[in-house]
This record gives structure tokens, sequence and C-alpha cells, in this order.
């Protein structure tokens, strides 16, 4: 959306969300780069778990308020293939393990759910949330589920061998991407902010604004920058 035209709240929300993943990766990079044993926070596990999801129905949501999803769905897509890249070239390097490959992240995910969008779009809402239910509900039915043709994984459907360091499989994710859609429609119909005020003004709400609107460029650099962090921490505990 244009500058004008943006809800603050959703790129607040967003802002928030990118923050919070950088935090997790940065404890993950401590325990799994740099072997420390840390204690972690109820909300490490929470963020862990449910973080995702958050930004997922986010991304459904401001897809009803924005334009040209297919193309913005390329871009995201071909972001998330060149993580897959940079990983794959980790692990060829000898920098990390093979576990370091990232196959099917929330960046393709993001990216294939918004080049869908365009189909999605034409369902009548009253569809939108039960069709959510179901994907959601079948995701978690097939979580456990291990079967022979290892091309299925990015709908869910896993080998025994398969590893992701970065997993969000269209199922249930596919689920909360419409979500957002059916919250796009009916909460932000209007296309306008519900959370009127001078707070969307103030220094904390303009610096996630910031950051929510700048959401891939942040997740695009900063694990680059925390396995830096991470490496100048191993020095300095050597």
């Amino acid at each position: 959306m244009e500058q004008k035209g943006r809800i603050w709240e959703l790129d607040a929300l967003r802002g928030l969300c990118i923050l919070c993943v950088i935090a997790v990766h940065f404890i993950f990079d401590l325990s799994f780069f740099a072997g420390a044993e840390l204690t972690l926070p109820a909300w490490y596990a929470f963020i862990q778990e449910y973080g995702g999801a958050i930004f997922v129905i986010l991304s459904g949501c401001c897809a009803t308020l924005g334009s040209r999803s297919f193309r913005r769905g390329l871009i995201v897509f071909g972001c998330g293939m060149l993580i897959t890249l940079v990983t794959l070239g980790m692990y060829r390097l000898g920098l990390a393990g093979k576990d370091v490959i990232v196959q099917f992240g929330v960046l393709h995910l993001l990216g294939v759910c918004m080049m869908l969008y365009p189909i999605l779009k034409k369902l009548p809402t009253g569809a939108i949330f039960p069709l959510a239910l179901c994907l959601i509900v079948a995701g978690y039915l097939v979580r456990d589920v291990r079967v022979q043709a290892a091309w299925l994984f990015p709908l869910g459907l896993t080998t025994d061998t398969f590893f992701s360091s970065d997993y969000f499989p269209l199922l249930p994710q596919l689920g909360y991407f419409l979500l957002g859609v059916g919250i796009g429609r009916t909460v932000y119909r209007e296309k306008k902010t519900r959370l009127p005020g001078t707070f969307s003004e103030s220094a904390i709400a303009r610096f996630f604004r910031l950051c929510g609107r700048h959401s891939l460029l942040i997740y695009l650099v900063h694990q680059p920058v925390l396995y830096g962090l991470t490496e100048l921490v191993m020095q300095i505990s050597r």
C-alpha cells in the first residue's frame, strides 16, 4: 500500500513480530553455533510455537489491502530461494552441518501464498473461515505422517530423512494465511485503521511501524549479522 494509505497497527505488529524473530534466532545461534547452555525464557517457547502463525496471518490480512500480490509473491519466494542457496553454501563450505539448510521456510511459504492469492480472493467471504479451519486441522493431522515421495514436503508431508532448519509447510500455514484474508475482508473491509488516536505517532509506535514496513529486508540481513555477533561472542569467550 502507499505510505498514506497504510494501516499503522498492522505495520507495528509486523515490526514487533520481526523483532521477536531476531531475538529467537539470536538465542538459537548462541546455542547452536556457540554451544551456549541457556535457560530459555517462557516467551521463547511461545514465539517459537506461535510467532510464525501470527506473521502468516498478518500477511494474509495485508494481501487484501494491497495490490500486485503475484508479483510480490515472486519476489518473496525468490528471497526464500536465496536463503536456501546461502544455507546450502554454508553446508558445502563446512561452516555448518547439513541441518542448517532451509528447504521450505517462511519466505517460501509467504511467496507461494501471495502467488495463490489472485485465485483465493475469488472465494466468497463465507467460505474463507471454514476452509482456513479445515486446512489448519489437516496440517496438524498430517504433522507426524511420513511418506515415500520426497517432493511432497511443501505440503507438510515429509520422509523420515527430511530436514529443514526453518520449515513452514502449506498445511497448516495456508490455513493461517486464509484466516488473515478473512480478517482483512471483515475487520479491515473499509481499509482503514481500527485503532485511531495519537499513539500511532509516538516514538515507540513509529519504531515498530518502521520495522514492519521493512520486515523483508530485516529478515534477509538479520541472520548474517547475528552469525557475526555469535562469532564475536565465541572469540571473546575463548
